[in-house]
């Protein structure tokens, strides 16, 4: 069990821990226990835990593949972790109206899609590879993602690069799984 819960894994769950208290920044601005509270400083401190899960996103997988740390929870808890602090995100600026719901729409539909094919994919014996462009989209998006909590110049502009990105990286999956 120890050997399941080495760096990279802790680092993955504490991600899994952050992505609902980045969450409760982003809703709770009515709440009372925020009630002296300056709306902007829930956008920084909904940034700040924004920043450090994606800080956690790069080094927990840079630290298992450098100390050869991989493990098969990992392959599990990474997306998993990735996908709830996007879901977080989104939803929650959303809800805020900070990011258009078609662009969320778009966004959380494509990576539904790709994580069912990815299983489908599995099941055949098959491996759908992370692309470049897939890299890129996940960058862009949490770029998108911080610029809208922080209200930036260009938050919107951000997201729908994020969108095309992802609708991209999603028909590479889809091309490199059916040969296109």
């Amino acid at each position: 069990m120890s050997k399941a819960l080495n760096l990279p894994n802790t680092l993955a769950l504490f991600r899994i821990a952050l992505a609902p208290l980045m969450l409760w920044f982003l809703l709770e601005r009515d709440s009372s226990v925020f009630a002296s509270w300056h709306p902007s400083w829930l956008d920084y401190f909904a940034g700040l835990i924004f920043v450090l899960a994606s800080v956690t996103d790069f080094f927990d997988g840079f630290i298992a593949r450098r100390w050869n740390q991989m493990t098969k929870l990992g392959a599990i808890l990474d997306p998993l972790a990735d996908k709830m602090l996007m879901l977080a995100g989104f939803i929650g600026l959303m809800i805020i109206d900070r990011a258009s719901a078609w662009a969320v729409f778009l966004i959380l539909s494509r990576e539904f899609f790709i994580t069912g094919l990815r299983v489908v994919a599995v099941s055949e014996g098959k491996s759908v590879a992370s692309t470049m462009a897939g890299k890129i989209k996940t960058v862009v998006q949490m770029i998108a993602i911080g610029f809208l909590i922080m209200n930036w110049p260009f938050a919107t502009t951000l997201l729908w690069i994020a969108v095309i990105l992802t609708l991209y990286s999603g028909y590479e999956y889809l091309r490199d799984y059916y040969k296109i």
